[in-house]
Parts: structure tokens; sequence; C-alpha cells
């Protein structure tokens, strides 16, 4: 029997965004995660980069149990969370032209390296302009965005364009515009956001693929162990070890 408690709803809303990820999806996923899985294998860098909310997402890939160890965070201060005060701060920091130029070009990106660019509405200055950078300067790009938003809003960029215009894979969170799941008659907002559960769901999937991919070309993987299982700490030692020039959140 169905549970039409908001809980039970929100919960079959995730699974139901989920379940169309998983089946409409499928080629770019595994699409993402051969890109990702080509650039390890060529001696490159891998990167991850989202503002606000769309930042924790990028978070979950990086030092992470069962993760890819090569996964770094592009952090951009003052849009990693909602920690800076005033919280607005960040939103308005991903609508300034120029910033995500200054951030790249400071930044050990380059040629051959991959980046995830994370963005639910794909809209805003910061996150187009850091994927159009991006690939100027010779970097792969993954974007995963709402496609939606591009046909029910408008670009905050001075080109006009969204994230999804500046990508070699899109993936697509299929999140609604406005990110609320649940609506009630007696409240006046919608409500229960779900892009972060199938954005990072999403990104997991793509780790999972390239972690394979890797696997059946006969590379290891350099993944990551729990740090709370014995053991743990020793394998993540050698791992970091071997692959020192390529990981940047130890520096």
């Amino acid at each position: 029997m169905s549970d039409r408690t908001p809980a039970g709803q929100f919960l079959d809303a995730a699974i139901g965004l989920l379940q169309r990820v998983r089946d409409e999806e499928a080629e770019q996923i595994a699409a993402a995660g051969t890109l990702l899985a080509d650039t390890v294998a060529a001696g490159g860098r891998l990167f991850a980069f989202g503002a606000g909310h769309s930042s924790l997402a990028a978070q979950d890939l990086v030092y992470r149990a069962g993760g890819l160890a090569l996964m770094n965070l592009l952090a951009v201060p003052g849009t990693v969370g909602v920690d800076v005060v005033p919280a607005t701060l960040g939103s308005a920091l991903e609508r300034v032209d120029g910033l995500a130029t200054a951030v790249l070009d400071s930044s050990p990106l380059r040629s051959g390296d991959a980046l995830v660019v994370v963005s639910l509405s794909g809209r805003n200055a910061l996150p187009v302009e850091m994927a159009m950078r991006a690939r100027a300067l010779g970097v792969r790009v993954v974007g995963v965005t709402s496609v939606a938003y591009a046909t029910e809003t408008t670009s905050r960029n001075a080109s006009g364009t969204f994230l999804k215009d500046h990508c070699d894979i899109v993936l697509d969170s299929k999140i609604a515009v406005g990110d609320a799941e649940l609506t009630l008659d007696t409240v006046a907002a919608p409500f229960a956001p779900a892009s972060t559960v199938v954005t990072s769901a999403l990104l997991q999937a793509v780790m999972a693929t390239t972690a394979g991919v890797l696997a059946d070309r006969g590379v290891e993987p350099p993944l990551l162990r729990s740090g709370n299982v014995d053991g743990g700490h020793e394998w993540n030692a050698q791992v970091f070890d071997r692959y020192a020039d390529r990981i940047f959140y130890r520096h």
C-alpha cells in the first residue's frame, strides 16, 4: 500500500527520479565513466566543482571510502557551502563574471585533465564560465545539471548559454525547475528538494563505471578504503604515495 505521508511521497519521488536516471541516462553515464577512465589511464587528473548545494555532490566524490583517490575538489572560496556569512553571499558570487577564469588560471588544472561541473540550474555565470574556460584550456568537461532549466529559465551568463552547452558529456538529473518535489494545499511554497540525492547517486554511478572500465582494461582503480576498517589507513597511504602527483587535497 502506498505511503501518502509527506515522507513517503518524498521517498517515492526520489525513487522515481533515480529510476528515470537509471533508464534514461545509462548511455551518458557509461560515456562519462569511460571519459574519466581514459583520463586516469592517460595520466590525467580529475577534478569536481559545484557551487552552493551543488557543491555537496562534488564534495561527495572527494577523499571518501570506496571512491577514486584521484578526484580533487576545485573550490571557489565563498561558494563551497553555507558556512559563509551571510549565506546569500555564495549565491551572489555564482553570478560574478570572471570569477571562474580567475580560479582556473590559479588552479592545477591542465590540458588532458577532466573536470566534473555540477550545477542544478546550469544558468549562473560561475558554472557556465567554468566549463567554457576549462575546455579552452584543453580540459574535458562532464556537466551534471537539470536540462529543464535551459528551456524554462534564462541564462545569467553573458553568453546567454547554459552549462549543458559547454560540456563534452551532459548528465541530466531530471530535477524539475524549482527543486521541490511536494506541494500541499496547506503550505504556501513547494518543498522537499531531491537534487542532492539524485545528483550524488548519478555521480556515484559514474564513479562505479570508471572503476569497472579501468579494471576491464587491466588497470587497478586507485580506490580508497574506509579509515574505520582495519588496514584502511595503510591501504590509503600506499595509494597516496603512488599517485602523489595527481592528488592535491593532501598538499
